[in-house]
């Protein structure tokens, strides 16, 4: 065998075969892993049989390894996928190797070519957490769980129709195949669920049939002589195509129709204002994680979002003005917190790096402290991704909503319907409030100043910022709490120059010599700085609250909305949704 790369997982055998070299056995069969994988999981959970006239359908898979199960999965969801039909994939990987990896091992079906390229290229990458890849060629999505498989199906609160179990050998990887790992399988089905598998073993047979599945041995593939075919009782239901009413067409109503249009839905955004409400209008925001030392599940969440976040912005890479934001150490326990930080695995491998005062003063051009090199942190101007997302946006003022017949009815100022829905999702940031009074949102106003008589060509943040915007620099901003007034005030260019000054003095003694532009707009930011994403009543839901955070955090938690809107898997781990839902705070109220 050759010898492996550095942490990859699996070694190559010398007729060019990926194995593994932590449970010592292979990924696919040595005599045709693609017919193994047709014969043994597709055919084996009916497929396509099971998801005929399914405009949803939703398969989980222990084990995503090369991919080679979700390329033939693919292959022939294309060929036979039922009309407006949708396909989820929620798969998982404790030991994922990399698309260079992928693309060597697929390469020996030249017949699935273009479906192994068009995942390759999206391919997941190492940080622990969810990881969501859109298929929209082929109307699929697949979240890649990378963690451990009792952590990936205790935090997943999706339902599968069908599942591929293809972990390693039960006697090479027990921990695969344990009773808590099946039983929660079981309680991730849906209705009428089926599950296959290559192995035999008694406790693979015991642990499926105590989960509540029907089990049978089927003749096996190539020289096993037997596999197995499980199926849980009950009917497969349908979710329906639902038409969504999107109130507000700043960063968090745009990605939320983008979402809701992802999931096969219709969006229809409503704002009085068109695109670019609130801080969204600002020439350019930063793209960055909210730093947390403490490692746990909000950290998972801020991780998460922000990395999905970047991954969406870089399809469109006429928004991005700039890669890369440093965060200058403001405080003496900064450096060691952002160290640990950079050191954790919630990020994917050299995406952060800590930075000496002498290199982040060379990177500045003039005296700076220790910084953390946020190297897939992104300046994005917000137009184009606004202008892509949200479509056509329906100008109206809804002042108004109400339930009826199981349809939701919008009403502006004048109290004349403007739109009827099937949902509703609330994404106005601090106007969400007016539509939904018991939402404990606050205002927080900020003003932003800009010059184009100066320029800077790095990103940095410190409790202010400055980053680089088309022809000039902008920097800020102010946080004046219960203030909801949107005027362009000449004392708080002052107030963001003292705080340029306060980390950059030489670039504020050159930008306070030009002529300042600004512009001011009204964060909603809630008791616990957590957004609110999800259903507040049946059909109403939310998506706001995220401070100055909106172009971080909103793509991924309007996917989580959107799925909940949908009946479809959501990217958001059980406790991150806890996080942000909706009544969280009269929860804790009532505790």
């Amino acid at each position: 065998m050759t010898t492996p790369e550095t942490g990859s997982p699996l070694t190559w055998t010398d007729d060019g075969q990926p194995r593994s070299r932590l449970f010592g056995d292979v990924y696919f069969s040595a005599e045709d892993g693609l017919a193994e994988t047709r014969a043994v999981f597709l055919e084996g959970c009916g497929l396509p049989g099971a998801w005929a006239e399914r405009r949803r359908f939703v398969v989980g898979e222990l084990g995503f390894g090369t991919g080679l199960n979700i390329v033939a999965l693919l292959d022939l969801w294309r060929r036979t996928r039922p009309a407006e039909g949708r396909l989820h994939v929620f798969t998982i990987e404790g030991h994922p190797i990399t698309a260079e990896e992928a693309a060597r091992a697929l390469s020996r079906w030249p017949e699935v070519a273009g479906i192994a390229e068009a995942l390759v290229r999206r391919w997941p990458g190492r940080a622990r957490g969810v990881h969501r890849i859109e298929l929209p060629e082929f109307a699929a999505v697949v979240d890649v769980a990378v963690m451990d498989v009792a952590e990936a199906l205790a935090g997943w609160t999706g339902r599968a129709d069908a599942w591929f179990l293809d972990g390693f050998s039960p006697a090479l990887n027990p921990q695969m195949w344990t009773d808590e790992i099946l039983a929660l399988v079981g309680a991730r089905s849906a209705p009428g669920a089926r599950a296959a598998t290559f192995t035999v073993a008694g406790q693979v047979r015991r642990g499926l049939a105590a989960a509540g599945f029907a089990v049978e041995k089927r003749p096996g593939f190539g020289r096993k002589r037997e596999r197995l075919e499980a199926h849980m009782p009950g009917e497969a239901a349908d979710s329906p195509v639902r038409r969504v009413a999107v109130v507000g067409a700043g960063i968090a109503g745009a990605a939320a129709a983008r979402a809701v249009r992802a999931l096969g839905g219709e969006a229809v955004v409503l704002d009085a204002e068109g695109p670019g409400a609130g801080g969204s209008g600002n020439p350019a925001g930063l793209v960055t994680p909210r730093l947390d030392a403490g490692l746990g599940p909000p950290a998972r969440l801020f991780a998460q979002a922000f990395a999905r976040a970047a991954r969406l912005y870089e399809d469109h890479a006429e928004a991005i003005l700039a890669r890369g934001v440093l965060q200058l150490a403001a405080a003496e326990r900064d450096e060691g917190r952002f160290a640990r930080i950079a050191a954790s695995d919630l990020f994917e491998p050299d995406a952060l790096e800590m930075l000496s005062a002498e290199a982040a003063t060379v990177r500045l051009g003039e005296p700076a402290p220790a910084a953390l090199d946020q190297r897939t942190a992104l300046v994005l101007e917000p137009a184009p991704v606004l202008a892509a997302w949200t479509g056509e946006v329906r100008r109206a003022r809804i002042a108004s909503l109400y339930s009826r017949d199981g349809e939701w009815v919008l009403l502006d100022e004048a109290g004349e319907q403007v739109l009827r829905a099937d949902a509703v999702i609330l994404a106005a940031a601090q106007g969400s409030a007016a539509l939904l009074p018991d939402l404990p949102l606050r205002p927080v106003r900020g003003q932003a100043s800009w010059t184009t008589e100066a320029a800077f060509g790095v990103a940095a943040a410190w409790g202010g910022y400055v980053l680089p915007i088309r022809g000039g620099v902008l920097f800020g901003a102010t946080h004046d709490r219960d203030d909801a007034a949107t005027d362009v005030r000449a004392g708080d260019h002052i107030r963001n120059l003292e705080t340029l000054a306060r980390a950059l003095p030489g670039l504020a003694g050159r930008v306070g010599a030009a002529r300042l532009e600004g512009r001011a707009a009204v964060r909603a930011t809630t008791p616990d700085r957590l957004p609110i994403a999800g259903g507040a009543q049946p059909g109403l839901f939310v998506l706001t609250g995220f401070g100055s955070r909106g172009l971080s955090m909103a793509p991924l938690l309007a996917e989580h909305v959107a799925a909940e809107v949908m009946g479809a898997p959501s990217p958001l781990p059980a406790a991150s949704q806890a996080l942000v839902a909706a009544d969280r705070f009269a929860r804790r109220g009532h505790s």
